[in-house]
């Protein structure tokens, strides 16, 4: 079962850390896993960690880290405990926002097609109606913000069934490694780098897990 390969690469403790936001009891264990690091990515994507956020990272205690997977939350919670809330609000400027534009631009149309609300936008505002996905009235970002994407599949994988695969194969699989590929050679990139490692880890155990997925529909 793709389950069971989630379970093998999520500790324990980091389960326990992620669900303290609060446990779905009727969400298998390992899919409250997958949505809770979307929505941990899309929080850490969105803006700058707060203390309390940098407190949960804090909390992973992962004593002997043998996958990318759990090499990655390893490295997130040590740097979490070494990073100060002003050297990380620095830090995600530089990355994600700059003068005119940070190192990273964080937009599918910008990674699929070289420009800004493009057509990869337009797709994904036709597929968050078909879904019932609405955007809150205090978020000004286009949708294709890898915050915002990360924060829909998250509502897909919550609402269970097969839109999670289909969203995951046309939003998210074909640019979001890019991204954390591009995060990662960032020369502002301290805090930053091993969220890049677990995104790049995850969005690669996600591929995986999709391809299992689809192959069982045939």
């Amino acid at each position: 079962m793709p389950g069971n390969r989630i379970a093998q690469q999520a500790n324990t403790q980091t389960l326990k850390v992620l669900m303290s936001a609060g446990k779905r009891l009727d969400i298998a264990e390992e899919d409250q896993w997958r949505m809770l690091t979307y929505r941990l990515l899309a929080r850490l994507l969105a803006a700058a960690p707060d203390q309390s956020v940098l407190d949960q990272l804090q909390a992973v205690d992962i004593q002997k880290p043998e996958t990318d997977l759990s090499k990655a939350w390893h490295t997130l919670g040590k740097t979490a405990a070494q990073t100060k809330l002003t050297q990380v609000e620095q830090e995600y400027n530089a990355l994600f926002i700059g003068f005119c534009s940070g190192e990273v631009v964080p937009y599918a149309s910008r990674y699929r097609t070289g420009f800004l609300m493009e057509k990869p936008l337009a797709r994904l505002r036709q597929d968050l109606i078909e879904y019932n996905i609405q955007r809150q009235h205090s978020v000004y970002e286009p949708e294709d913000h890898i915050a915002a994407v990360f924060e829909a599949m998250s509502l897909l994988i919550e609402s269970g069934g097969r839109q999670q695969w289909t969203f995951f194969s046309r939003h998210i699989q074909p640019w979001s490694y890019a991204l954390f590929t591009d995060l990662q050679h960032a020369a502002s990139a301290q805090f930053y780098l091993p969220v890049s490692q677990l995104g790049r880890a995850f969005i690669e155990l996600e591929t995986t897990l999709s391809t299992i997925e689809h192959n069982s529909w045939n």
